[in-house]
């Protein structure tokens, strides 16, 4: 069984910056696609950050320019370095995988995943 275990959240002044990891436990696909996706009180699970398993990434306009998703080498481990961290960005953060072929476009939408972990608070004070 696989398990997703997201740390790194925290408190930070706006302007600050923060680094997130989520690191997998358990056998998984040898084709695998992760995800950054944030939840704000009273809003929807938005994606904001996406790796193919092939090294490409993409981001929500809301992030571009101040996330960067990357992973180590073995694949068990993504990050989300997050810069220029304003109020706006105040959410649980979850890390979320699944098999690059069930994921398809749809790299950014919640209902792609399976595998999520079980957040991470980050909260930025203006």
């Amino acid at each position: 069984q696989v398990q997703l275990v997201e740390s790194g959240g925290g408190s930070v002044q706006a302007g600050g910056s923060l680094r997130l990891s989520c690191a997998r436990f358990g056998y998984f696909y040898s084709n695998n696609c992760m995800a950054w996706f944030r939840q704000a009180p009273g809003k929807e699970r938005e994606g904001v950050a996406f790796i193919h398993d092939d090294g490409s990434t993409q981001y929500a306009d809301s992030v571009k320019g101040r996330f960067t998703v990357s992973r180590d080498n073995a694949k068990t481990t993504l990050y989300l370095q997050m810069n220029s961290l304003s109020p706006e960005d105040t959410a649980m953060y979850y890390c979320a995988a699944e098999n690059c072929g069930r994921v398809g476009r749809q790299i950014l939408s919640q209902r792609a995943y399976s595998y999520w972990g079980q957040g991470t608070q980050v909260t930025v004070s203006s």
